[in-house]
């Protein structure tokens, strides 16, 4: 049985060498890695299929109701990540445990949905999907952790493009919703539970054999993308500037991606082609967020960040002046890769700001920032007529951008 040693880098990272990611866990972490994933393809139904639902829920719901349910939900999710985080972190909580009941939750949203309860959905459903969220991020950064913003970025693009067949199947939904919803919710706890027996955590501080950390950590000494000067706690990080700046920028593209998400379909006015263009905006968050970790690694984060966030806000004036069919689908793509990205590059900046030791729990207070844009969205985009909401929702995404701009590692001087 090897027996594990421990190593520190030049700036005093410790690592657990020596042992093979079978050997501390009985399984392989590219096990783990696809059950992450097959896990959030199924809990992002929640969010993105829900906006292609709202022109069938119509008859029973008005328009301001179904968008306050998406922020409820909303809240609910993104409220989730630091009680999450802070449970496993203190042992409280599995993995697996968490998994298990992150399935039934999420399940019990979507049954509550179709028998015409809105609360039972953004509650149960959103506090599910944020389990499944946390844990998913939170055991893959673990058990890669040379490749953290690539694997985060692989795996949380499922959260959106694993809901383009059920976005798909809504637009073209004609018979029961009930009975559509209730067949949904079966197939998400079942794969979200099968995920669940998978996951399992590493050792702490656990590091891939056939990679020397040493010489690895000198490699990211010459990137843009450094090491936090300081292992910061919550409660220190929250002192710093740049965390409210990363905040805001947060929030402020949440609450754009949220707008597009419930108010897509009913701008185009087809049911058909609304679906098509929330399908595409979903397709390209997902495969977006994989490009864009890549891109970071090698311009770095804070302008990958930048970028993402004026792109999705020129998107939004796009798409309000888009005349015909491919200038609608053009808007979408662009607002799926601009709004939708910066969740993927949140947890690698998070860990190289403030630190890896309290990584977790210090994403989870930041992740709050989509709740924080579901409130903003909910109460000043739709509350008004698509022109004014979606040229507010461009300058929001630029302001974001222009808020990202001043970020930059605490203590580090800029230039």
């Amino acid at each position: 049985m090897p027996v594990a040693t421990y190593l520190r880098d030049h700036v005093g990272r410790l690592y657990r060498v020596g042992e093979t990611d079978v050997e501390v866990s009985g399984r392989s972490r590219r096990a783990v890695l696809w059950a992450a994933w097959a896990a959030m393809l199924a809990a992002g139904i929640g969010q993105y299929g829900f906006g292609a639902l709202i022109p069938q829920l119509q008859d029973r719901w008005s328009v301001p109701e179904l968008f306050w349910a998406l922020a409820l939900w909303t809240l609910c999710q993104a409220g989730t990540a630091f009680p999450a985080a802070w449970l496993r972190q203190q042992k409280r909580l599995t993995a697996a445990g968490a998994m298990w009941i992150g399935a039934v939750l999420c399940g019990a949203g979507l049954v509550t949905l179709g028998q015409g309860h809105l609360v039972g959905y953004s509650v149960l459903g959103g506090i599910g999907a944020g389990l499944v969220y946390a844990t998913c991020l939170g055991t893959i950064v673990r058990w890669y952790p040379e490749r953290v913003t690539r694997k985060v970025a692989f795996v949380s693009g499922a959260f959106a493009y694993g809901s383009v067949p059920f976005v798909l199947a809504a637009g073209f939904l004609l018979g029961d919703v009930g009975g559509f919803l209730t067949q949904a919710a079966i197939a998400i706890t079942a794969v979200v539970a099968a995920a669940g027996v998978v996951m399992k955590d590493p050792p702490e501080h656990w590091w891939p054999p056939n990679v020397s950390p040493r010489e690895w950590a000198l490699d990211r000494a010459r990137v843009p993308n450094r090491f936090a000067l300081k292992e910061f706690r919550t409660h220190e990080a929250m002192r710093c500037g740049t965390f409210w700046w990363l905040y805001g920028g947060v929030a402020f593209a949440a609450a754009v991606s949220l707008y597009d998400l419930a108010y897509l379909p009913l701008f185009v006015g087809d049911k058909v082609l609304g679906a098509v263009a929330l399908a595409t905006l979903a397709a390209a968050t997902g495969t977006g967020r994989v490009l864009v970790g890549w891109i970071s690694d090698r311009i770095g984060r804070r302008k990958a960040l930048v970028w993402t966030l004026a792109t999705g806000g020129l998107a939004q004036f796009v798409l309000l002046y888009s005349g015909n069919v491919i200038g609608l689908l053009v808007g979408a793509t662009l607002a799926g890769l601009g709004t939708g990205c910066c969740y993927s590059l949140l947890v690698g900046v998070t860990r190289e700001y403030f630190g890896e030791t309290n990584g977790a729990q210090n994403f989870g207070v930041l992740y709050t920032a989509k709740a924080a844009g579901a409130l903003l969205a909910a109460i000043v985009l739709a509350s008004q007529g698509p022109e004014f909401a979606f040229v507010a929702a461009g300058v929001l995404g630029l302001a974001g951008a222009v808020l990202t701009r001043h970020l930059s590692q605490p203590g580090r001087p800029r230039l």
